[in-house]
């Protein structure tokens, strides 16, 4: 089943610059695709433009078909009923989606509401393990933390537990390990890869890292300025890249990874 058909998706400025020309892919229930690109080519615009997130001043036109509902052109009420229950989203810096006045516990709390209709003890009690889902020692002392007081590395498991709470069909993960340090990344990679799989989630990741997405990922879509360059499994674009632009990313992805073994074997 196709849960995500974007066709000819096309994001323009008020000023008409256009910033996502014409894409087109899809991504089938329990299937993973990578979105990759530089800066500027258009990869996270296209996952805010999938749940209509689209800042003030950008336009989409085109087609994007969430679980089968239109996006482009939808109402608000309709977008509010596919965010979360169809598809939610992990942002690359957590505090965006955090409200830092408000302690953690209850942020999670809001999504198992609407979702459960559970309240009191029992809510507290599911607040506490979709804090421990996502792998936080000590989720009760979490649960009663405000944002600035945990680590970054807590705070992104937060926002995949927010994310998470209300059982969506497909996951966006938008450069979700940017932010934070090697070690912590590499967790946060196996815990996406590990809930995504336990759940039989679609996942979209969203990345400039070809490394990272080639872990966690089955297919890759390559941006450039827009534009589609290249699409394939992560076999292929890694060990036979036809663009001349992906086989740049895959060469600047091996240097690194070696630059990275040598600094561990000093």
């Amino acid at each position: 089943m196709t849960l995500l058909d974007v066709r000819g998706l096309t994001v323009r400025t008020d000023e008409d610059r256009t910033l996502v020309d014409d894409l087109t892919f899809a991504v089938g229930a329990g299937e993973r695709l990578g979105l990759i690109g530089e800066s500027g080519s258009g990869k996270s615009l296209t996952s805010l433009a999938v749940l209509g997130l689209l800042p003030p001043g950008m336009t989409a036109t085109g087609s994007v078909r969430l679980a089968g509902t239109e996006v482009v052109g939808a109402r608000e009420k309709a977008l509010t009923e596919l965010r979360g229950r169809r598809a939610s989203v992990v942002f690359q810096e957590p505090l965006t989606a955090l409200d830092p006045l408000m302690r953690v516990g209850r942020q999670i709390a809001e999504p198992l509401r609407r979702r459960t209709g559970l309240k009191g003890d029992a809510l507290r009690k599911a607040v506490a393990d979709a804090l421990d889902q996502v792998r936080l020692p000590d989720p009760r002392r979490i649960a009663r933390a405000f944002p600035h007081e945990i680590s970054g590395g807590q705070r992104q498991r937060v926002a995949l537990a927010m994310a998470l709470a209300c059982e969506p069909d497909l996951l966006i993960a938008d450069e979700p390990t940017t932010a934070l340090d090697v070690t912590v990344q590499a967790d946060m990679l196996d815990l996406l890869d590990s809930l995504v799989r336990e759940r039989s989630m679609a996942l979209l990741f969203v990345s400039h890292d070809l490394a990272v997405v080639s872990r966690i990922t089955d297919s890759v879509l390559v941006l450039r300025h827009g534009r589609a360059v290249e699409t394939g499994t992560v076999e292929d674009l890694v060990h036979r890249p036809r663009e001349p632009y992906t086989a740049a990313l895959v060469e600047s992805a091996r240097k690194l990874e070696s630059a990275l073994d040598v600094g561990d074997g000093g």
